[in-house]
């Protein structure tokens, strides 16, 4: 293991984490494709980028609502507008800001009505900086906005192109720090998992799974459970993509999606288990499951490419859906970073003929699904990977390599229940004797 796993303590007698080295290079990497880019300065609401380029944050309550923006010039450092206090704290804790954190609210999601003129407000203040910087006739990026705030941008005669694939390309490779963090992120739902494994048994629903899931992580330190996906039982195929209150089952296949975020970096990350026992079926499905996976990650290395991943995928066809569009993110991989979702996307949908380069510095996760022959179970598994200069490191950790049974403690007279049963188990000889027999003595036979 090259990548290390620090506390969540700053110390004095370790190097570890190194805040302000993640907030300049993060920085750093962004000014140079802005100089390198037809834009005069870009505009960010996504708060994920604004995080990237301004090191703030004010609570996952802010993620969805598009509701603070900053603006880096060309050769110049970035503006934030926030909420009022939270621009105050910033003045006061974030001196890498100081007077360019400022108060600024723009339309909350459309909560703010037209007449009430926010629109337009946000539009002055972006002019204003641009002017100051002789950039107001310069491209200006933007990566996400509300319709209105784009129009009133335009109105004052500034030229709106796409800033989004900026920042999407800025935060591709990683920083030292930005790698650690997701190490440490990884290990908290290493940590979720192995409580998990330990309490589920029968009578367990899925949405008492989520809450144990997420108390786990918030305990450790996470910022922000977004989601724990539980799927279990005959809601496994096909994959709906979100938990329950279904209740575990002896025999039943269940698998989990844990995503959460440390100081701001996430996890995508899968594990499937059956409760008590698994049926042949089940079995064969994740052996499937996990071939797809291994035969993916035996691929990343820097040279090698996206589509040479999504090659020794099944077609959609393969598993039962009518195209790559229908299957998507089924057999999948993605960048992972600040957001779940980043470059590069591996998909057959798109990576065949829309290839890229794996590099050293690329974080990104791989997910494989395959359903069981029995037409209603599945297996899910995901492990998030980083390209090092001579091939990658698996960053999770909780044991995949084979299916794990969880609440396997059924005891018979003759001992421990099998893992490997099927829910209803074919006759055997002295059965099938006993029906011929009953058959024959009573006279019995089918009429109809």
């Amino acid at each position: 293991m090259a990548l290390k796993t620090y506390g969540p303590m700053a110390v004095d007698w370790e190097n570890r984490i190194d805040f302000e080295r993640l907030r300049r290079q993060r920085l750093e990497r962004a000014k140079e494709l802005l100089k390198q880019s037809e834009m005069g300065a870009l505009l960010c609401f996504d708060m994920n980028n604004v995080r990237y380029l301004t090191a703030t944050h004010i609570g996952t309550w802010a993620q969805d609502k598009i509701s603070r923006f900053t603006l880096l010039p060309q050769n110049d450092e970035p503006i934030l507008w926030d909420f009022g206090s939270a621009a105050r704290h910033h003045q006061l804790h974030c001196p890498w800001l100081g007077e360019r954190s400022r108060p600024g609210i723009p339309l909350l999601r459309g909560a703010m009505s037209p007449e009430m003129g926010r629109a337009e407000n946000v539009a002055k203040k972006i002019k204003v900086e641009l002017e100051k910087r002789g950039l107001l006739n310069e491209p200006l990026g933007i990566d996400v906005v509300e319709p209105p705030i784009l129009f009133a941008l335009q109105k004052e005669g500034i030229q709106i192109v796409d800033g989004q694939q900026l920042m999407s390309d800025a935060r591709v490779i990683k920083t030292q720090d930005e790698i650690s963090l997701l190490n440490h992120s990884a290990m908290m739902v290493d940590a979720a998992y192995d409580e998990l494994y330990r309490a589920m048994k029968p009578g367990m629903s899925e949405n008492q799974a989520v809450g144990l899931a997420s108390k786990v992580l918030y305990d450790l330190g996470s910022e922000y459970v977004e989601a724990v996906n539980a799927i279990s039982g005959e809601r496994c195929n096909p994959h709906p993509h979100v938990f329950s209150d279904r209740v575990l089952r002896p025999g039943d296949p269940v698998y989990y999606d844990i995503l959460h975020s440390y100081m701001g970096y996430r996890t995508c990350y899968y594990r499937c288990f059956t409760i008590g026992y698994a049926s042949h079926a089940m079995i064969d499905a994740y052996k499937r499951c996990r071939d797809y996976l291994d035969a993916a990650i035996s691929l990343v290395q820097p040279g090698r490419t996206t589509a040479e991943i999504a090659s020794v995928w099944p077609k959609a066809q393969e598993f039962g859906f009518p195209d790559e569009e229908a299957a998507f993110a089924l057999q999948f991989g993605h960048g992972i970073g600040l957001a779940i979702w980043e470059k590069p996307v591996i998909s057959r949908m798109v990576s065949l003929e829309h290839s890229h380069e794996i590099k050293p510095g690329m974080v990104f996760a791989l997910e494989t699904f395959w359903p069981s022959k029995d037409g209603w179970s599945a297996a899910r598994i995901e492990e998030e990977i980083v390209v090092t200069e001579t091939g990658h490191e698996v960053i999770t950790r909780f044991p995949a390599e084979k299916l794990m049974v969880a609440g396997a403690h059924y005891v018979t007279v003759e001992g421990p229940l099998p893992t490997t049963r099927e829910h209803e188990a074919p006759p055997n000889k002295r059965i099938v004797q006993m029906v011929e027999d009953s058959a024959k003595i009573e006279g019995v036979a089918a009429t109809d």
